[in-house]
């Protein structure tokens, strides 16, 4: 059963790296190894902050690892089947059924498989990673992956931990904005894309989004590259 939306969650303005892992490590766990949920808008931070997540447990002897939710996006014929590709990176453009699974298998398997995403083709990669031997922690990373929608919302249960990134929305678009022009888009191209589909999915997001165990407000003050370790 669903926790209600009422629930309280635990709260971290300028996050503490150890305090963090601290609390992933108290956590339960239901299968083989922990499987840790870390979700927030696009340009959050979220691949930066797994992946110090990780880091951190791992030098602490936690051996972690990052899977990154980006691989199960619908390839983009698909997309053009269904008139989606202008939606690109909205919920209903990734393959829910197929992420579904692998959580499943993460927290009960040894070596597993997952896609990756090659950003400088637009494509998934099948198989493109795989789950380390040995590894106790799984950080998944994903925009929706605390979302409360059809599909999405039978992952919550999976989950033994669950961290939401929440960023001010002037900070986020800033963010979404670099990102573009780091992609060679010109300023009015960069801010059209920003303003559009990405501010309108970090929108939906928070507007629909489930309870976490712990919830990370990043301010302007924190840099994109960096939390505190101590």
């Amino acid at each position: 059963m669903h926790p209600s939306k009422e629930m309280p969650t635990m709260t971290d303005t300028d996050p503490s790296l150890p305090d963090i892992c601290a609390a992933i490590q108290a956590a339960p766990i239901k299968g083989r190894r922990r499987v840790v949920a870390l979700a927030g808008a696009p340009a959050s931070g979220k691949s930066t902050f797994a992946d110090q997540i990780a880091d951190h447990l791992t030098a602490q002897g936690n051996s972690a690892q990052v899977v990154p939710m980006d691989g199960f996006h619908l390839d983009n014929s698909e997309l053009d089947l269904r008139g989606l590709r202008s939606r690109k990176g909205a919920p209903e453009t990734f393959d829910i059924a197929g992420l579904t699974d692998l959580i499943g298998r993460l927290g009960t398997e040894d070596k597993v498989p997952f896609p990756t995403f090659d950003r400088s083709h637009d494509r998934a990669v099948p198989d493109g990673g795989v789950l380390s031997h040995g590894v106790e922690t799984v950080i998944v990373e994903g925009n929706y992956l605390l979302f409360d929608d059809k599909g999405w919302r039978d992952l919550y249960d999976l989950w033994d931990f669950r961290i939401f990134l929440n960023v001010p929305s002037d900070v986020l678009r800033t963010r979404l904005v670099d990102r573009w022009l780091a992609h060679d888009h010109t300023r009015v191209q960069a801010e059209t894309r920003a303003d559009g589909n990405d501010m309108a999915n970090a929108r939906r997001l928070s507007a629909h989004r489930m309870p976490c165990d712990l919830q990370v407000t990043l301010t302007d003050r924190t840099p994109l590259n960096g939390f505190k370790k101590a």
